[in-house]
């Protein structure tokens, strides 16, 4: 339900085939009920499935708050059917804190049930 916007390529790069104003990506914002609707289903549904998964690096927070994590493929979505999928694609996945910093953020995330390693602390 939310509309994509398409990300082009700023630079050529011939050995990923890539032309410069060429569709890249495709990036949402989700705020507000979406988001937190969003945040629940990748914390209780999608982040369990992974394989293999030991729990989520704490390593990843930016200077200001802000958290980053990437899916290599989108079967730990349940909605997803893989019969029906020719090519599996990734997702990077960044979480926006406005006036945070890391340990603030990584607080609310705990809360909130973020899977984090316990061995990186």
């Amino acid at each position: 339900g939310q509309k994509p916007i398409m990300v082009m390529a700023k630079k050529s790069v011939a050995n990923f085939k890539v032309r410069a104003g060429a569709p890249s990506a495709i990036m949402v914002t989700l705020r507000s009920n979406r988001m937190w609707h969003f945040l629940d289903r990748l914390m209780n549904l999608a982040i369990p499935r992974i394989r293999d998964f030991r729990g989520l690096s704490t390593k990843s927070f930016d200077g200001q708050g802000n958290y980053s994590l990437g899916l290599s493929e989108q079967a730990v979505w349940p909605e997803i059917n893989m019969g029906e999928v020719n090519f599996t694609h990734g997702m990077n996945i960044n979480l926006v804190f406005e006036d945070s910093t890391p340990e603030r953020s990584r607080f609310l995330l705990d809360g909130l049930g973020m899977p984090f390693r316990r061995d990186e602390e």
